[in-house]
């Protein structure tokens, strides 16, 4: 993402007044992503995987063989299909493969390991639909990356066969929030850190939830 863009992110953030509670940071990220709607020439369906919603989007020229499977960020609580659907369709056409996205269930209605279930349902989906493990790219970004890396580890407990290659964009690995990167960005980028992840944060991992920072096996 260009300067330019991320600073329209950062207005666009800024545009309207902090979100208060779940329902309104869910439709805060979907309104951001709404702003770059998927490309007219892409074919999109809608699918169900075990009462979880997914959609595929094929770009033209894709190749039916392969499939990126996508799971997007939003702190484990927040994002949907719409909010990340202009960069899943746009990632699957620069990699000519099928992408499917889904939307895991999110704390803290569902506490872990909720998402990472979901994320083994998505993968046990496009096993069984015959496209091969190394024909599967498996991405994310932040609680998407994470879950990313979550699910190849549990593959690899199991014995199973992982995906041909993992795309992660700022993987959120650090659930403790403990790394020292933290306070670099926090000088960099206060609005992103400060207005939005700390707030998750704090709401994510407070109540009486079964999951916790250190549970999520990344």
């Amino acid at each position: 993402m260009g300067h330019s863009e991320i600073d329209d992110v950062r207005a666009l953030l800024n545009s309207k007044p902090r979100p208060v509670g779940w329902q309104q940071r869910r439709q805060r990220i979907e309104e951001v992503g709404s702003a770059w709607p998927a490309a007219e020439d892409i074919n999109r369906e809608q699918i169900d995987i075990a009462g979880m919603p997914g959609e595929w989007s094929i770009a033209p020229g894709s190749d039916a063989s392969r499939a990126l499977l996508y799971f997007h960020g939003g702190g484990y609580c927040s994002g949907s299909i719409l909010s990340h659907r202009r960069l899943v369709t746009e990632a699957g056409r620069a990699a000519k493969a099928r992408t499917l996205a889904v939307e895991y269930r999110l704390a803290p209605e569902n506490p872990f390991p909720a998402a990472l279930d979901d994320a083994l349902s998505a993968w046990s989906f496009l096993r069984k639909s015959g496209i091969a493990a190394e024909h599967i790219a498996v991405g994310g970004d932040s609680a998407g990356g994470g879950l990313t890396v979550a699910l190849i580890n549990r593959l690899r407990d199991a014995g199973e066969r992982g995906p041909g290659c993992a795309w992660l964009i700022s993987p959120w690995t650090d659930l403790t929030l403990s790394g020292t990167t933290l306070a670099t960005r926090d000088a960099v980028d206060p609005i992103i850190w400060r207005n939005w992840w700390k707030p998750i944060f704090r709401l994510r991992w407070t109540g009486a939830t079964r999951g916790s920072p250190r549970s999520m096996p990344t």
